[in-house]
């Protein structure tokens, strides 16, 4: 192919450098390397705010100290016994609730126009969703983390020792990603990210509290009885609490994985959906 070049000055570029006509057309990210760099995006903006971090830090130390100190003793007779019942439960409240911050910040991105570039983009169409809750599994990471150092000052000693600690933070993992699919749809919905917010918590605290992570649910009205043993949290609570004591029943995991399964088979091709037919 024979280049031109710009101007009659020697030293001046070819066209064909300039614009690499010859050269290789790059190819087409993955659908996993277009994820993490959806992911990244989302820690970058962390970075840049770091203010975002508050509801990961903050909240779980002031909901692990109040009802280790408030409750503690009136259920448990001290607060180093219900510290061993209650850290199970409370890492997963702390990092469930957190989950809801996937849809604000998806809401916000949409507000703003950002998504409507995204979708015009050669890339994997679920990676900006995909991403972003990538980016949140970082959050919820920190966030379990803290808990249980927390825990551990407080004399939570877990009898299933590290491998049962690990393995109950991985399965919070995946649980928390795969209800955030949850979330996404509602940011798709909504149109302002209060909205998303109040649904998010309206749906949120009936799970959370309605459960078996602060007190033992046999001492609940048989009604209540009947919604905390077909709640989801109640399951992964259960599962987690038998991981760290190393007595988990298999039966328990299978539950939380079909749970797991089902909220992203069910939501995740609702939420694409309506990210495609978003206007």
């Amino acid at each position: 192919m024979t280049s031109t070049t710009v101007g009659t000055d020697p030293t001046a570029v070819a066209v064909s450098d300039v614009l690499r006509i010859d050269s290789p057309r790059p190819s087409r990210a993955g659908a996993l390397s277009a994820a993490l760099s959806f992911g990244w995006r989302a820690l970058l903006k962390i970075k840049h705010v770091p203010e975002q971090l508050f509801d990961v830090t903050m909240f779980p130390i002031m909901f692990t100290l109040m009802f280790t100190y408030l409750f503690g003793g009136a259920l448990a007779g001290s607060t180093e016994a219900y510290v061993q019942f209650l850290i199970p439960g409370i890492l997963v409240q702390t990092v469930v609730m957190i989950t809801m911050y996937t849809g604000l910040t998806l809401n916000k991105d949409i507000e703003k126009g950002v998504f409507d570039r995204f979708r015009s983009l050669p890339i994997w169409r679920p990676a900006p969703l995909v991403g972003a809750l990538f980016g949140d599994v970082v959050r919820y990471t920190i966030a379990s983390v803290i808990v249980l150092l927390l825990g551990l000052v407080l004399g939570f000693r877990p009898a299933g020792g590290i491998v049962g600690v690990v393995a109950s933070v991985l399965l919070l993992l995946l649980f928390s990603f795969s209800m955030s699919w949850i979330w996404t749809m509602f940011a798709m919905l909504m149109r302002t990210e209060q909205a998303v917010m109040g649904v998010s918590m309206f749906i949120l605290f009936p799970l959370t509290f309605a459960s078996n992570i602060f007190v033992d649910p046999a001492t609940m009205p048989g009604w209540l009885q009947a919604f905390v043993g077909a709640n989801p949290i109640s399951h992964l609570v259960t599962a987690i609490r038998g991981l760290m004591a190393g007595t988990v029943e298999l039966g328990q995991l299978a539950v939380v994985l079909a749970w797991c399964a089902g909220f992203v088979l069910v939501f995740g091709p609702i939420t694409m959906r309506l990210y495609n037919r978003k206007a």
